[in-house]
């Protein structure tokens, strides 16, 4: 998670695990026969080239002599009871057994490594993530609306380290971490998963699974351990946007039905539509903001407010339009959406 992480996981950092594609039995086998493979290669020329050896003992080169002196010249560095005294005897322990016994220690080492220590490493710093994880942003799909929407939170200047990327795709997810964002192999529509990104203390949660099913049961998933937390999905039909409501969403975006809107648009005014697309991202010259009454506005009209141009009011679960009488006077609580300068207006103003 960061997690990995993230990045620091993988995590915070930014960790992607990977499973290999071989079970573990599998995987043990393969280790094991090659490192007795090379023993038996060593044994066997070991055996061949006898003659090169000599034991200090008795001065007889056995089987059981050779046997011995290559197990423990390819663990250790020898006792020196059997030594190499020929020329071509030490130039084969110094060429081929010396590399051999570095790479049996590395197979050994690396299997101790991929069973128990990375395993404790990853625990850990999967354990550090999660404890830093407050307030942050659960992306759960990275593919075109996911990543989209991640790259215009990075552009608005939310931090990096406060979104949690999770996906069963590693590319995908090395994207995100390369965006400097926390990430986690999974799948979202798993408790596990989700418990594992902190979703119950989560700001918010983005879902694009790309099948409005999945996003659907992720979504179910999400509000079962979440209740009180703000979602907002994603879904491809129509037909899908109420289930998605009753699965707990609290937005529900369709993004073919808003380029229907825009292109519906476009027939009033050749302007509209690319107003409204300024309006959506946070580079153009105006954007949406959305806040709540500051305590020296209450009392005065929606169109008094000096932060930007008012357009609608939420109180108490309704919307009001600046045109509705309602949005005469502003109440302790409202929610108002207002148009701001946006970052190109500001670009554009700084330019001699």
């Amino acid at each position: 998670m960061r997690i990995v992480p993230v990045r620091p996981p993988s995590s915070a950092a930014g960790f992607l695990r990977r499973r290999s594609s071989l079970p573990i039995w599998a995987d043990l086998t393969w280790r094991v026969g090659l490192v007795f493979g090379l023993i038996g290669l060593v044994l066997l020329i070991h055996w061949v080239g006898r003659d090169g050896l000599k034991d200090n003992l008795d001065g007889r080169i056995s089987f059981v002599d050779v046997l011995y002196f290559t197990t423990v010249t390819v663990t250790t560095v020898g006792y020196g009871d059997i030594v190499p005294v020929s020329p071509e005897a030490r130039l084969f322990e110094a060429l081929l057994v010396t590399p051999i016994r570095l790479f049996v220690w590395l197979i050994f080492l690396g299997t101790a490594y991929n069973l128990f220590f990375r395993n404790i490493l990853y625990r850990w710093r999967m354990a550090r993530i999660q404890a830093d994880l407050h307030n942050h942003i659960v992306v759960t799909g990275f593919g075109t609306s996911g990543a989209e929407a991640v790259r215009e939170l990075l552009a608005r200047g939310v931090d990096p380290r406060e979104i949690v990327v999770v996906d069963p795709v590693e590319k995908a997810l090395a994207e995100a971490e390369a965006l400097g964002c926390n990430i986690l192999c999974g799948d979202s529509t798993r408790d596990r998963t989700l418990n594992d990104v902190a979703i119950h203390r989560a700001r918010t949660l983005i879902v694009s699974a790309g099948r409005d099913d999945t996003s659907i049961l992720i979504t179910l998933t999400a509000r079962h351990l979440a209740p009180r937390l703000p979602i907002s999905i994603v879904v491809r039909n129509e037909d899908n946007e109420l289930p998605a409501r009753q699965a707990g969403a609290t937005t529900v975006i369709n993004p073919v039905s808003f380029a229907g809107l825009l292109l519906a648009g476009s027939t009033s005014g050749q302007h509209i539509a690319d107003y409204m697309s300024d309006l959506a991202a946070s580079g153009g010259q105006v954007k949406l903001n959305e806040r709540f009454v500051l305590p020296e506005e209450i009392g005065q009209p929606l169109s008094a407010i000096a932060t930007g141009l008012g357009v609608r009011i939420y109180r108490d679960g309704r919307a009001i339009g600046f045109w509705e009488e309602g949005a005469a006077r502003l109440q302790t609580g409202d929610l108002i959406i207002e148009i701001v300068q946006g970052a190109a207006a500001g670009e554009a103003r700084s330019l001699p």
